[in-house]
């Protein structure tokens, strides 16, 4: 069982992101924060909850959630600031649209780029910890697959609807063969994927 509060004095939000990986898409983060004695048995790292759960436990977080926000940064915005600062900018645009200001921020990882005044704590496997910083991974991921999923409707041969963005075999052929769409990170490597399997 996740823990429910990494502490209780000050009203604190967690912090998480999907899609740092990809090779395509924005990048997501949520924010949320969730009522003190919030618990769920189900509730874990999004990578470790096959999609429907993870749809279930988006509707529950929503509805159960104190305050919550989801926020992203795209393709072109990574490719001029880098995958991590892109990744902090969109827990800061997800932190920005809470309607609700949190006192304290705790981070999945191990870095973060300090949020206005605000104290943060940044734990490795945090997903996999605090409830708070496992329904943001929830709501960054599939936030981020609704996305997906509607832009591989203009490029299905890249197969989006399935590998979401991640450097599959058949997706890097797919870049090695047509080449980049208007939703590529452009500064991510793409190697000829029978070359990288050795």
């Amino acid at each position: 069982m996740l823990l429910a509060r990494f502490q209780y004095e000050l009203l604190e939000a967690g912090c998480d992101e999907a899609g740092r990986g990809c090779l395509a898409g924005p990048v997501f983060a949520a924010a949320v924060i969730l009522p003190p004695d919030f618990e769920h048995g189900l509730l874990n790292d999004s990578k470790q909850i096959d999609e429907q759960t993870r749809y279930e436990l988006r509707a529950e977080i929503e509805q159960k959630a104190v305050a919550f926000a989801v926020a992203s940064v795209d393709n072109e915005e990574i490719d001029e600031i880098n995958i991590l600062n892109a990744s902090f900018l969109a827990m800061h645009r997800a932190i920005d649209q809470l309607h609700i200001a949190p006192e304290l921020l705790i981070i999945d990882g191990n870095r973060f780029n300090k949020y206005r005044a605000i104290p943060h704590h940044c734990i490795i496997q945090g997903d996999g910890k605090y409830f708070s910083i496992a329904a943001a991974s929830i709501l960054a991921k599939t936030y981020r697959d609704d996305y997906m999923k509607k832009i591989a409707l203009e490029h299905p041969e890249y197969d989006w609807h399935t590998n979401k963005g991640y450097p599959t075999i058949k997706h890097r052929n797919m870049v090695v063969e047509l080449g980049y769409t208007p939703y590529h990170r452009r500064t991510f490597r793409v190697t000829d994927p029978q070359l990288a399997l050795f």
